[in-house]
């Protein structure tokens, strides 16, 4: 840094003076603002927990079916089993229920 005291001409005057760390805030020490042992942990439990859980996930996803709809039905059921059969003949309506 260059100081002028502004008596002599500049070529003359300028003075090379070494920067000077300013002092740490009031009330806290020269280790102020460094990283610790324990905020690499606190990180690195958060990263693998992180893994963990997209994982699970994934895994979850891959196992939900394509469509939450009624399933389609291409062969229906023979006539007089199951439920369809049971409908038809006016058995189990459910709608007229009160």
């Amino acid at each position: 840094m260059l100081v002028d005291t502004g008596v002599l001409p500049a070529a003359e005057t300028s003075v090379l003076v070494p920067a000077q760390e300013p002092a740490p805030p009031p009330g806290k020490g020269p280790e102020f603002g460094n990283s610790s042992p324990v905020g690499l942990v606190v990180v690195l439990l958060l990263l693998i927990a992180t893994v963990v859980l997209i994982r699970s996930m994934s895994r979850r996803i891959r196992r939900l079916p394509e469509s939450f709809g009624p399933p389609e039905q291409t062969d229906g059921p023979a006539a007089g089993d199951g439920p369809a059969a049971a409908d038809a003949s006016g058995g189990g309506d459910r709608s007229e229920r009160s």
